[in-house]
């Protein structure tokens, strides 16, 4: 996969509304800013993505949004990579990479982005 393709379909579209878990949803210039940060994020845990965002000198034609999802499955390989390059042994890795990360995903998930819950 290149630095920012879009295996899931070129006729890939924005969710109508909000988002199927029920987090609102969101413009393309929040979108923008969120791929942005993520983009920032897993740049500084290898190598640089791409400046190809709607606007950017290597603009690529997909959405915001897409580079979010994309650029978000490239910072979490990334993340789990520091934890493997990082752990003393092997089950301590895999208590953080599965039920440390489970349990903080699962808080996330309760909250919606205002810190309400999620009822």
């Amino acid at each position: 996969m290149d630095a920012h393709g879009d295996h899931y379909g070129e006729d890939w579209t924005p969710w109508p509304g909000d988002a199927p878990n029920g987090w609102p949803a969101r413009t393309p210039d929040q979108w923008l800013d969120v791929a942005r940060y993520v983009r920032h994020a897993a740049n500084k845990l290898g190598e640089d993505l791409p400046l190809c965002l709607p606007g950017e000198p290597n603009e690529c034609g997909r959405s915001a949004q897409q580079h979010a999802v994309v650029w978000g499955a490239d910072l979490k390989a990334r993340a789990h990579h520091v934890i493997e390059t990082a752990v003393p042994t092997l089950e301590y890795g895999g208590w953080a990479a599965k039920t440390l990360f489970r349990a903080r995903l699962d808080e996330l998930r309760a909250k919606r982005p205002d810190g309400a819950p999620i009822e």
